[in-house]
């Protein structure tokens, strides 16, 4: 992965943390700025994730922001928003985290990639 391409990846994970966060105050007080506001960062979040399939392929691309955006969600949700998840819950995220570490590096721990 080159610089360029982790900086985009690295803001688009802003981006989205920023979308997803615009999105769950809405839900506490709707209103027609805070939809206009979450539709415009989810927009040019995809607009750079465009990028950064064609650069580094679909699977790649989505695998690395889909297991990087699991986290940043979650560590937002928990110290921002003061969401708690039980043990069930807990256990689901790392094996989620766990599951898109393991799609996204099998064919290097293969030898395929």
């Amino acid at each position: 992965m080159t610089v360029f391409g982790f900086a985009q990846l690295c803001a688009s994970t802003v981006i989205f943390i920023l979308a997803a966060s615009a999105a769950k105050a809405w839900t506490v007080a709707p209103g027609y700025g805070k939809l206009a506001l979450t539709l415009a960062l989810y927009t040019l979040g995809n607009l750079i994730m465009l990028r950064l399939i064609r650069d580094f392929g679909l699977g790649v691309a989505i695998s690395l922001s889909a297991v990087i955006q699991l986290i940043a969600v979650n560590l937002v949700a928990f110290a921002f928003f003061g969401e708690r998840v039980d043990l069930v819950q807990g256990a689901g995220i790392l094996i989620a985290i766990l599951a898109v570490v393991l799609v996204t590096a099998g064919p290097y721990i293969a030898g395929r990639g």
